[in-house]
């Protein structure tokens, strides 16, 4: 094998007197050192546009919430409240009420999803999100809009010569007497304007904890959900829920709160990842026939091996090392020159960057994963390629010279 691998290694790095062999064998190393340049590249914006992305959703999202198994509340009593408040790993927790309501202003209805937080919602998140005004003040009849819910019924802040109002219908049995007793109604005045991403802008608006209660009548007790900030392990401090609450509650993490955009995400990256493989194989076909046009005009050299001693199973293993080496040489060049292109995306100069507006570029993220399938992948490919180029070696050709 030793001898094999010296040989191949001479046939890679020595230049052939053919000349249109060298030309063959160095298009076929460019081909993979661009392919998997472009693949280690790809996949690094993937994930880049994947963080850029989940940053806008998970901005509001707390790492675990616990919302009921079975219908839209729970109850959330003083003993297992203090039970929640010795937890270890629990930085804070809200308590949450949200339902769908109607909101009113002048002539104009929209149905959003009204979201009651207490005095315990993180002032980080609604430092990040509150772009005009304010956020509401405690124990008030104030929301705060997303800022497509404020643009669709054309209202401002703090407008209080026009008042906005929440309905709700009342909850119970039996037949309605009336529209107007049929419904709870609250008027409310809009503190501030939040953006996150278009969906949340378009359909929800912030109110007080007790402000909701108050409108669905909700008891003392009574919460959707409890969204919890925490520290340390996810899954440890899920099963401590798990435990205090029973079967009346499910936990989702921030994965699970945005099940259908990771599915989107994945399906994407898997999609890209797959297309460029196949340019990659396609590449590789370039090194099989370099592979093979250096196997025809080595035939001289190869019936010298086979005379002095060589078999043909080593001269195969020649041939499959020098295949191999090219692939695995060029997949690591390429992995190199992508993470300078991704380092100078990431850190270089605005003049040297890909930008989508002036003011920002195109994002891209290092992730090690990414080395380690563009590596893999060329190697394996390579692997193939090798296998393919060598298994045309036999002894009727190698006699033949």
């Amino acid at each position: 094998m030793n001898v094999a691998l010296y040989i191949a290694k001479r046939y890679l790095f020595t230049k052939n007197k053919n000349n249109a062999i060298n030309i063959i064998s160095s298009i076929a190393a460019f081909g993979v050192i661009v392919c998997s340049a472009s693949l280690f590249v790809v996949l690094c914006v993937f994930a880049g546009l994947r963080d850029f992305s989940l940053q806008f959703s998970t901005m509001v999202d707390p790492n675990l919430k616990i919302i009921a198994s079975k219908g839209k509340t729970f109850e959330l009593n003083n003993g297992i409240e203090s039970k929640l408040k010795s937890l270890d790993g629990i930085v804070s927790y809200s308590k949450i009420i949200e339902e769908r309501v109607v909101l009113n202003y002048e002539t104009k209805n929209e149905i959003v999803t009204l979201k009651g937080v207490d005095e315990n919602y993180p002032k980080s998140t609604i430092d990040s999100i509150i772009t005009y005004g304010s956020w509401m003040s405690p124990d008030t009849d104030q929301i705060v809009s997303g800022w497509g819910v404020s643009n669709s019924l054309s209202y401002g802040v703090f407008d209080f010569g026009k008042t906005l109002k929440l309905y709700v219908p009342k909850p119970g049995k039996g037949q309605i007497s009336s529209i107007k007793g049929a419904y709870n109604t609250i008027p409310v005045v809009n503190s501030g304007v939040f953006q996150i991403n278009e969906d949340l802008d378009n359909s929800v608006i912030y109110s007080n904890f007790n402000t909701a209660k108050a409108l669905l009548e909700y008891s003392d007790n009574q919460v959707s959900a409890i969204e919890i900030i925490a520290k340390g392990d996810i899954e440890v401090i899920s099963n401590e829920l798990v435990s205090i609450f029973g079967d009346k509650i499910t936990i989702k993490n921030r994965a699970q709160l945005n099940d259908a955009l990771y599915k989107m995400l994945n399906t994407e990256n898997l999609a890209v990842y797959l297309i460029f493989t196949l340019i990659l194989i396609i590449a590789l076909f370039n090194v099989i026939g370099s592979m093979i046009m250096m196997i025809l005009d080595k035939k001289k050299n190869l019936n010298t091996l086979y005379n002095l001693g060589t078999t043909i199973k080593d001269i195969k293993r020649i041939f499959f090392f020098q295949g191999f080496l090219m692939s695995a040489l060029g997949g690591i060049i390429g992995v190199i020159i992508g993470y300078v292109l991704i380092l100078n995306q990431i850190h270089g100069p605005a003049i040297f960057k890909i930008m989508i507006t002036p003011s920002l570029p195109y994002p891209a993220a290092i992730k090690p994963i990414n080395f380690f399938i563009v590596i893999v992948t060329t190697f394996i490919l390579g692997i193939i390629a090798s296998k393919i180029a060598s298994s045309r070696i036999t002894k009727e050709l190698v006699k033949s010279y």
